[in-house]
This record gives structure tokens, C-alpha cells and sequence, in this order.
């Protein structure tokens, strides 16, 4: 009996063990693209899941062209108040970590690169239309301020991770690049592995000391990877708010609803139209608007409608072609030009838009300028004959059809009358004088 006993909890030991969700070790994610408030909260989501599992660290792979100032201090912050270890591994081989990355990359607790990856260039610059500005006394105390700024918030990261902080500042004032051994040469970054396999035998033992002064000794032996993935509320958000996208399904909603006001009945224009056009609000509200940028587009599609009306030869259509791309480069008011509208993006949907924009309404105002052929007013100004005597009232033939008809002078039958006006089915008529 009491064998039996033992054996039953035993069982039940291994049943319950078994049944119990065994806790990630390693967990994983990937920040590829742009730095964006969609990745900043998926980042300190993981963040929030890696503590909760009590993992051993996160590894953040990083490949990056730069991003949002505000999304950039987001991340960071959880990075440096996080319980967890962070490691951010810029990889694959041809990956960087530019701008903002540069940042994110110094700000972690094991900072490491792929061979044949860089690093580096956050010089902010202050830029209209996509070109720096750098003349002008205000031009240039502001551009110091901004680059005093990133510096002093770079020192404060770097300082705490004994990170070289004369190599880390050329990234911001000179707006150097460092190859993944230039870096590990200058002290930026702690370790170049060639792959995930060689980054955990390196961390194998390797001690971390947290933002928090509390010291943590990784064991990666054996251990494997969980992957933590963006939801699909995430992967959507993240896909409308990339500035081009949410700029064409912005102009692609504007033509379709106004052609739908234009032409009603046709329905599908409007409904697309407005899906676009409420998709382009929902992705540009994830960025940083430059209004000057929005009035300037308003006023361009206000010079496309004063070129048809007035036609002014094309004067004031080049005039709106070129208020609409300068307002497209400076819409987005960030100075990461990796989350701006480009040049050729601009010029390759400001030009379309135009011409579309023209030839509809163009098209719309010629219907309205051209006289009804239907209906009671289509009758007005139609020629006919006088079938009989015609003052007080009488009878004309008009298109074939014979209509009572009165007339402010007598006309004789078999006079050619035109139709001046109609009213209860009864027309008044002018005599046509030869």
C-alpha cells in the first residue's frame, strides 16, 4: 500500500510539473525599420513580458536608419529601468543602427554587432524640404541647442555604461559612422559576435551591471530563444503610419470621395475613399505634423481649382504643384529624414494628383456649363411651328409633339417659333424672325 502511495505521487509530481508553463530563458525580438511609436510600445511591451517571465535577457536585433526623437527616449527609458537585461545585437551582416538606433544600441546593458554592420551618424539636423539648414544666425543657435541637447541625453546613457564618451559625442556633433571593429576598438560597443551562436558563448558567464547598480552574472549554456512577435493591432498600425503609404492613401481617398460627390450614385468610389482617407488620418496621427506643411497642401489644391476656372494657361497649376511638394517634404516635423516624405516621393504624388485633380474638375464644371437636354428645361430654346394662330393661347408642333402654347405677340400658323419658356405643360413661345 505504501509503494502504491509513492507511486501515485510521484505521478502526480510529474503531472504538475509537466502542466506548468515553462518559463522562457532567452526571450527575442526584432526592431527592423524605422523607430516609431508602434515600435517604441511594442519594445517596452516585451520589456514588460521579459520581466514578468523573469528570463534570463532580452536580445533587442536591431537594424535601424534612425526614427522619432520621442519614441527613441521612450524605449531608452525602459531599457534603463528594466530589471531584466537587455542585449541589442545589430545584425545581419549589412544592418545598422543609425540616428536613433545609435542611441538605443549605447543605452543598452550588452551592446554587440554582427561583422560587416555600422553604427553611428545622430548628428540632428534641422532641415526644410529635405535640405539642411545651416545659414542664418537663428538657424545656427538652434541647431547648438539641439545638438547640445542630444549630446548631454548621449552622456548620460554612455557615462553610466562606461562606454567611450569623446568616440560616442563624434556620433552626434560630427555625425560619425563606426564599423562594428571601430567601434569595439573606441570602446562603444562590448563584443562583435558573427552569429547569434558566437554572441551566447560570449555571454556565457558575462557579467551585467543594471542601470540600478545591481549586478547580474548571464548563463547561456544550453538555453534557447523565444520569439516575442508584434500583435496584428501592432503589424497593422505599424504598416499606415510609414509617412509614404499614409501620404497615398491620403491623395488616393481625397480623388475617389471627390469623385463620388461628383458623381454620385457610383457608391464604391466613396466608400474606398473614405477607408483610404481615414487610414492616412489614423497613420499621420502617429506622427508629427508640421501644420505649415497641411496649409500649404490645402492651398495647393486651392490654386489646382482657381487654374480651371480662371485658366490661367497652367501659371497657377505649376504654382500648386509646387506649394503641394514643398508642403509634402516638410509635413512630417522631425528632422530624421528616415520618417520623412521624400523629394521623389513628393514629386511622384504631387504631379499625379494634380493632373487627376484638374481633369475631373475640370470635366465636372464643363457638365454643369452645358445646357439641360432633359425634362421640362430641356424644352427652353428649342425651335418648333406654329400649328395655329397663336396670342392668348394656340398650338405649336415642337420635337415632334404637339404642345398648347401662348405667346406675348400674335404669331400665324405656320410661323417658325422658339420655346422662351414653360409652365404647367404650357410653353411660351417667340416668333424666329427671318
Amino acid at each position: 500500500m505504501l509503494s502504491i502511495r509513492r507511486v501515485a505521487a510521484v505521478l502526480l509530481f510529474v503531472i504538475c510539473v509537466a502542466a506548468t508553463p515553462a518559463w522562457a530563458r532567452i526571450a527575442r525580438i526584432d526592431l527592423n525599420g524605422t523607430i516609431d511609436p508602434v515600435s517604441a510600445e511594442f519594445i517596452i511591451q516585451s520589456i514588460d513580458r521579459a520581466q514578468a517571465e523573469h528570463v534570463e535577457f532580452l536580445l533587442i536585433r536591431l537594424n535601424t536608419p534612425g526614427g522619432l526623437g520621442s519614441s527613441m527616449e521612450a524605449i531608452i527609458e525602459k531599457i534603463l529601468n528594466s530589471s531584466v537585461p537587455t542585449v541589442v545585437y545589430v545584425a545581419p551582416s549589412g544592418a545598422k543602427a543609425a540616428s536613433a538606433g545609435f542611441f538605443i544600441l549605447l543605452s543598452a546593458d550588452v551592446a554587440a554587432m554582427a561583422p560587416g554592420t555600422n553604427t553611428g551618424a545622430a548628428h540632428p539636423l534641422l532641415e526644410i524640404g529635405g535640405f539642411p539648414v545651416e545659414g542664418g544666425e537663428a538657424g545656427k543657435t538652434l541647431t547648438e541647442k539641439v545638438t547640445s541637447n542630444a549630446t548631454a541625453f548621449l552622456r548620460s546613457i554612455a557615462s553610466k555604461r562606461d562606454r567611450n564618451l569623446t568616440e560616442a559625442e563624434k556620433g552626434v556633433t560630427e555625425s560619425k559612422s563606426f564599423t562594428d571593429s571601430e567601434a569595439l576598438r573606441d570602446h562603444l560597443i562590448d563584443m562583435v559576435a558573427r552569429d547569434e551562436n558566437d554572441l551566447l558563448n560570449q555571454l556565457q558567464g558575462y557579467k551585467v551591471r543594471l542601470f540600478s547598480g545591481h549586478e547580474i552574472t548571464l548563463h547561456t549554456q544550453g538555453e534557447s530563444f523565444v520569439d516575442y512577435s508584434m500583435t496584428f493591432r501592432q503589424k497593422f498600425l505599424g504598416l499606415v503610419s510609414q509617412p509614404n503609404l499614409a501620404l497615398l492613401l491620403g491623395l488616393a481617398g481625397l480623388i475617389l470621395l471627390y469623385f463620388e460627390f461628383t458623381h454620385p450614385g457610383f457608391i464604391a468610389p466613396g466608400v474606398i475613399g473614405g477607408i483610404c482617407l481615414l487610414l492616412s488620418i489614423l497613420g499621420f496621427s502617429f506622427l508629427p505634423i508640421n501644420y505649415v506643411g497641411v496649409l500649404l497642401i490645402l492651398l495647393a489644391i486651392g490654386l489646382f481649382v482657381a487654374e480651371v476656372k480662371l485658366q490661367a494657361f497652367g501659371a497657377l497649376g505649376i504654382g500648386g504643384v509646387i506649394s503641394m511638394v514643398i508642403g509634402l517634404l516638410i509635413l512630417i516635423n522631425t528632422p530624421d529624414q528616415a520618417m520623412r516624405i521624400g523629394v521623389s516621393t513628393a514629386i511622384a504624388a504631387a504631379v499625379p494628383f494634380a493632373v487627376i485633380f484638374i481633369i475631373i474638375l475640370f470635366a465636372v464644371l464643363k457638365s454643369l456649363r452645358q445646357r439641360v437636354t432633359t425634362g421640362d428645361a430641356g424644352m427652353i430654346g428649342l425651335a418648333g411651328v406654329a400649328d395655329s394662330d397663336i396670342f392668348k393661347t394656340g398650338r405649336v408642333k415642337v420635337r415632334g409633339e404637339y404642345w398648347n402654347a401662348y405667346s406675348s405677340s400674335p404669331i400665324a400658323a405656320g410661323k417658325q417659333v422658339k420655346v422662351a419658356a414653360i409652365s404647367d405643360l404650357k410653353l411660351q413661345v417667340e416668333e424666329v424672325k427671318e
